[in-house]
């Protein structure tokens, strides 16, 4: 198979050295697609920014989160599968200044507006193609996870709870579309990996 896989983080700037983010460190979906180029699959892999060496794979480097958007929703066309494990930051600035401004007494309000949804835009295409979303929960964990699959046309959804953040190990919860929530299990990362790219090959094989 061809898979797409997305990791890491996204930056949103509001100058051009200060930006949102957030906490991922990119281990789940490098993980990912190491497993995946050692299962034979060849991999697109579309990353924020990291400290991780990447795998031998076709390597896609991005910040933001409409520049992953580009980069998915163009290179989708051409693979069979999605895996979308970035931690997409939410809000972006709606003003990026051209300059940084200085520091003063005063607050500074930032206006925020909604990032594009990479998910929504693949699964809105997919077709007879497979995408699997991630969702990092903590309240009404397991509810949240299945509008967020349904929302986005996923055919599964792979869930981790808050404390997966920065963590080498995580405990991963899956659910296919129609089926219940299979059994959570604890492993690190890249075991984790393993079991996301066998649920992309397990999906792929029924839609054959």
């Amino acid at each position: 198979m061809r898979i797409l896989i997305t990791a890491g983080p996204t930056r949103e700037h509001f100058d051009p050295v200060r930006f949102i983010s957030n906490g991922s460190t990119g281990q789940m979906g490098y993980a990912i697609a190491a497993a995946a180029a050692q299962r034979g699959h060849e991999v697109i892999l579309i990353t924020g920014p990291t400290q991780i060496t990447p795998p031998q794979v076709d390597l896609v480097r991005v910040t933001s989160a409409q520049q992953m958007y580009r980069e998915a929703t163009t290179r989708f066309s051409d693979c069979d599968a999605a895996i979308m494990a970035a931690a997409v930051t939410d809000w972006r600035p709606k003003v990026r200044h051209a300059s940084k401004p200085p520091k003063s007494e005063s607050e500074l309000n930032i206006e925020l507006e909604p990032t594009p949804d990479i998910c929504a835009a693949l699964g809105k295409e997919k077709g007879d193609r497979v995408v699997i979303g991630f969702a990092l929960q903590d309240v009404d964990a397991h509810a949240k996870a299945e509008e967020k699959m349904q929302a986005k046309r996923c055919n599964a959804i792979v869930m981790n709870r808050i404390e997966a953040m920065q963590s080498a190990a995580s405990t991963t919860e899956i659910k296919v579309e129609g089926q219940p929530w299979r059994e959570p299990v604890t492993l690190d990362k890249t075991q984790s990996g393993k079991i996301v790219v066998e649920l992309a090959e397990e999906l792929a094989s029924k839609r054959c």
